[in-house]
């Protein structure tokens, strides 16, 4: 330690010292060093170059690639059998696997090329052969590469997966913005439960299956929602129970849960959910486990036992024929014919019952495998989907000629024209009525029965008479006056039209029939009419009820149900949010609102009753 007055001197300053050079530092250092960093400095310059080479490399391959394939012809050798064929997309892996598979089953070089280009409209043979024989050719081809890729990806037949842009419009956001909205909810209150209850900020459990998340996951994938969509697909994966000790509907089941599982293995790819809906298919077999093999309609998930409702001997029969395109997918993915089989023979004991002009009533007993004796005859609730999914069954199994489903398809929509079609008579309303009793006519039609509009265009679409088109408009204009005519601009769950000047308007609502569930079925039909029409209308008349939804049924944590259609001013919140709200309502809006119309392909895929996808395969 220095003393107080000591002092200390500072004999040179590192700024002031003079530079040692290049020259003199290299020759100070020795013949190792020196050597040493000429390596290093070699070594980097050979990495730079080898870099810069396999990038450019890349840059060429992620352009186009020639696919080297065997020519198929027996006379080539080791050294010659490889040729070069069509260019391609380096990424488009599924298209080379199909030019592969087209060349090896091809006898020779000239039936190559001809398989080819029959596979491929958009490349002709003087194309192909430049691509082997002059590589400049390839540049001049390049523009018509993206379409050679699509059109040989949509001749795989069991190539199911699409790629979804998301949103390109304002009303399309706006859908998007709703389902972000359900979905914050449904996420913070009710997660892994089966509905939310947005009101009172809780749940309620139906199955214990967590329901809306199964029921929303390709509705959030259709709308690119990516982060909600990995959310669900992670309590798919890791929570999702279905050893359930709980009785669940069939049906309910069936087209929420296993078709929303299909619908997702289609469209991902992922065999998380093909190994779920395998599970929850052997879990509802038991159902089919009856007298007459028309099942029953509950089914516990854990013991395997099942039995008719607590309510009723008789199940619904729309339940037990809306079963058969899921049943009839699994087994098509699996290659297991069981489920198809147990499913489609419901269909076949149905065909063979005794009905009125192809009408069916809407219960039926699953031990006598009859029809209840006097039952209502309608196409709303307990018998809209049976109708349905004979054109969609027909459809599914590739519209094979004079099969029973189509003849009695059509049988009975010539008898809903016989028998329920009506027409007020101040507003001229096309409606379809009930038969109580199977005899008397009701003037009484369910929004469930506003899915047909859709129904009868898509059976018109393939072929179906013009009676259907005209049965299909006219019912389309009714639906929608069932709503714009209401205070909210939103239907009742039930509507009376004027028979005989028993009313002074000819449409009207009872006050128990008040409530709207966010039901999807009109909006079903809209999709459908612009699908298929290309008529923007239909786009206007779906918004017009969109935005009734976001005033009427909007609350701060998700959407609800209402009670009351007549007052704009009292509503009376249900406090639910239905499965089906995000699993077809807002997809149908999405769709509906969408650029392309043909975002989805309706000759190769249908909807399930639940607004899932299945593919359209042949037998």
């Amino acid at each position: 330690m220095f003393e107080k007055d000591s002092y200390v001197l500072i004999v040179g300053d590192e700024s002031v010292k003079k530079r040692r050079g290049f020259k003199r530092t290299w020759n100070a250092l020795s013949r190792f060093q020196k050597n040493l960093i000429v390596i290093i400095c070699l070594a980097v310059l050979l990495l730079w170059m080898f870099v810069f080479i396999q990038r450019k490399n890349l840059r060429i391959d992620a352009e186009v690639e020639h696919v080297n394939l065997r020519k198929p012809d027996s006379s080539h050798n080791e050294e010659g059998d490889k040729i070069r064929i069509i260019p391609l997309f380096k990424d488009n892996q599924l298209s080379i696997k199909m030019q592969e598979e087209i060349v090896d089953n091809a006898d020779n070089w000239d039936d190559a090329i001809k398989n080819l280009v029959n596979a491929n409209g958009e490349v002709n043979s003087d194309d192909t052969k430049n691509s082997i024989d002059n590589p400049q050719a390839v540049e001049s081809n390049n523009k018509n590469i993206e379409p050679q890729k699509s059109e040989l990806k949509k001749d795989k037949q069991d190539d199911t997966q699409i790629s979804f842009k998301g949103p390109t419009n304002d009303r399309q956001r706006a859908v998007v913005a709703a389902m972000k909205h359900s979905w914050m909810g449904y996420k913070t209150y009710a997660f892994g439960h089966d509905n939310l209850k947005p009101i009172s900020q809780t749940y309620s459990d139906w199955f214990n299956l967590g329901l809306t998340i199964v029921d929303a996951l390709d509705t959030l994938y259709i709308m690119d929602m990516q982060e909600e969509y990995g959310e669900g697909k992670r309590w798919v994966e890791s929570e999702m129970n279905l050893d359930v000790n709980r009785d669940v509907n069939l049906f309910e089941t069936t087209i929420r849960v296993l078709g929303g599982l299909l619908s997702m293995y289609h469209l991902s790819g992922e065999e998380i959910y093909l190994t779920k809906a395998k599970d929850l298919g052997r879990r509802l077999m038991p159902s089919f486990n009856t007298p007459s093999k028309i099942p029953f309609s509950d089914v516990n998930l854990n013991t395997l036992s099942a039995h008719a409702p607590k309510w009723s001997p008789d199940s619904s029969t729309s339940e037990v024929t809306t079963i058969q395109l899921e049943f009839r997918d699994l087994s098509r993915i699996l290659n297991d014919p069981s489920f198809e089989n147990a499913a489609a023979m419901v269909s076949q004991k149905i065909h063979e019952l005794p009905k009125t002009d192809g009408l069916v009533p809407i219960f039926i007993n699953a031990n006598t495998g009859t029809f209840r004796t006097f039952s209502t005859i309608s196409l709303g609730a307990r018998g809209d989907s049976y109708y349905e999914y004979l054109l969609k069954q027909w459809l599914q199994i590739g519209k094979q000629p004079d099969h029973y489903l189509i003849e009695d398809y059509k049988e009975a929509i010539a008898g809903v024209i016989k028998n329920l079609r009506k027409e007020t008579p101040n507003e001229h309303h096309i409606y379809i009525g009930e038969l109580i009793s199977g005899k008397d006519f009701k003037p009484k039609m369910d929004h469930l029965t506003c899915y047909l509009p859709g129904t009868l265009l898509l059976g018109y679409k393939n072929g179906m008479p013009q009676s259907h088109f005209t049965l299909a408009t006219e019912l389309l204009e009714t639906c929608y006056q069932t709503y714009i005519k209401q205070p909210t601009g939103l239907a009742p769950e039930i509507t009376y039209f004027n028979l005989e000047g028993e009313s002074s308007t000819d449409i009207y609502v009872k006050a128990n029939d008040a409530h709207n569930l966010q039901r999807p079925e009109f909006i079903e039909s809209l999709y459908y009419f612009y699908a298929i029409t290309g008529n923007k209308t239909y786009q206007d008349m779906g918004w017009n009820i969109f935005q009734s939804f976001e005033k009427y049924t909007r609350v701060s944590h998700g959407y609800t149900s209402i009670n009351n259609v007549r007052n704009a001013k009292d509503v009376r919140p249900k406090d639910m949010m239905e499965t089906f709200w995000l699993g077809e309502t807002l997809k149908y809006f999405y769709l509906l609102f969408s650029d392309d119309r043909n975002e989805i392909d309706l000759d190769k895929f249908i909807f399930n009753t639940e607004a899932h996808l299945i593919p359209i395969r042949e037998n």
